[in-house]
């Protein structure tokens, strides 16, 4: 995939109409609507501020949550869970599309923004199109969430026209959303010159960079739960890193596969055969593979759960792996300090367990204190480096966790691949 692409700086902006697509996919509190974390809103302001000050009339959109776009759709999910269809009512389905607005994002980017955010009552309807058709230079709209139109998800060409139609330029910079299809990520790239935002433009710069022309030695430590989930990545980084680090529960399918007892631990045994594939391509290519030599285990899934050391890669019957153990955690921490680059997916245990930390947080000290680039790759990993205090001494943490997964599998991302090559 071409990592190098024009940037809202590679094209005139100066009193037009940009619609720019955001990542507001905020949490909020569930009794309140109150937002709970702005993290990404904070991270779309200087793309925002730039276009902002270059005097450009700026339609913001993004989606949030999984609303059901339809009633019928709406009636046929909540038949699903077991309710009666005759006494769902279109009222029902309204209070649940407005728990989705995305008024609180408008209201939180006024007051980080310190001018007001103008709110469309709708994506493409009626209030939308007279409101940005009004936007004056230096004003910011947001359309409403985009998802509460049926043709978003589908990557509808008509919805896609409809948005572009309010703008002429299309500026991408939620790279949280690019590994979809959807109408807002790229199907309106069809009707308008796209680039991307600053956002977008780290994200390629560093981690493009990471995987076309690392610093090397280049160390990938993949941790989580499945080793399904990882699959295209290690198949992927086996053919660029010069170290592999496996960890999480992944790592007791590796074990398994090199004949250990793994007790209770979380096994998938259909993907037995590919971690051995993955074992030989791995010595084959003169790639180093690390895998645990120690762990921590308990008798139950449990944050009260004592935890028992286990020397080896034998786990007994009646337990199942939580972390790696201290000779692990050596063996990966001397891999890093040797580093140049290194990319990290996934936690080394059930980090949300303080008794099962250890093994996360030793990684993220390990590279907070490495001299090499170090890249974290969105979702869990970003959240324990957060929660460790790291977060400022990592290169680069992504914002996007499945934008980041697919990106290292060297997948096309459609949001990328829509917009204009330097």
């Amino acid at each position: 995939m071409n990592y190098n692409k024009k940037t809202v700086k590679d094209i005139d902006v100066a009193g037009k109409k940009v619609l720019l697509r955001c990542d507001f996919n905020v949490p909020q509190d569930k009794a309140t609507g109150a937002i709970t974390d702005d993290k990404r809103i904070v991270a779309a302001l200087p793309t925002i501020r730039y276009l902002l000050e270059q005097k450009a009339a700026v339609i913001a959109c993004s989606h949030l949550g999984k609303p059901v776009a339809t009633f019928d759709s709406y009636v046929k999910k909540q038949a699903e869970k077991g309710k009666d269809p005759a006494s769902i009512t279109e009222e029902e389905w309204k209070k649940s599309l407005a728990k989705l607005s995305l008024a609180p994002v408008a209201k939180r980017l006024s007051e980080l923004l310190g001018q007001e955010v103008i709110m469309a009552a709708d994506v493409v309807g009626p209030d939308a199109t007279a409101k940005a058709a009004a936007l004056q230079p230096g004003q910011i709209m947001l359309l409403e969430n985009t998802r509460f139109e049926k043709g978003e998800t589908k990557n509808d060409p008509e919805l896609a026209k409809k948005m572009a139609s309010m703008a002429e330029v299309y500026v991408s910079d939620a790279f949280g959303a690019v590994h979809r299809a959807h109408a807002s990520t790229a199907g309106v790239a069809a009707y308008l010159p796209a680039v991307s935002g600053f956002l977008i433009q780290k994200e390629l710069e560093i981690m493009g960079g990471a995987l076309a022309n690392p610093k090397r030695p280049l160390v990938a430590i993949l941790g989580g739960s499945k080793v399904s989930s990882k699959i295209g990545v290690i198949n992927n980084l086996l053919d660029i890193a010069d170290t592999i680090i496996i960890g999480g529960g992944m790592c007791y399918t590796f074990a398994k596969a090199m004949g250990a007892s793994v007790g209770k631990s979380l096994l998938e045994s259909d993907w037995l055969d590919y971690c051995k594939e993955m074992m030989q391509k791995a010595k084959e290519k003169g790639v180093k593979l690390l895998l645990p030599v120690d762990g921590l285990a308990a008798t139950e899934f449990s944050a009260d759960a004592a935890a028992h050391p286990v020397d080896g890669v034998d786990i007994p019957d009646d337990m199942m792996g939580m972390d790696i153990g201290p000779k692990t955690i050596e063996l990966y921490t001397d891999a890093v300090k040797n580093a140049g680059t290194v990319i990290w997916n996934g936690p080394m245990g059930v980090f949300e367990f303080p008794a099962f930390a250890e093994g996360t947080r030793a990684i993220a000290k390990a590279l907070a204190e490495s001299d090499a680039i170090t890249i974290v790759g969105g979702g869990d990993s970003a959240a324990a480096v957060a929660q460790l205090g790291y977060a400022d001494k990592m290169t680069h943490i992504s914002t996007g966790g499945g934008a980041s997964l697919e990106f290292l599998e060297g997948k096309e991302l459609p949001g990328v691949a829509c917009l204009l090559d330097k």
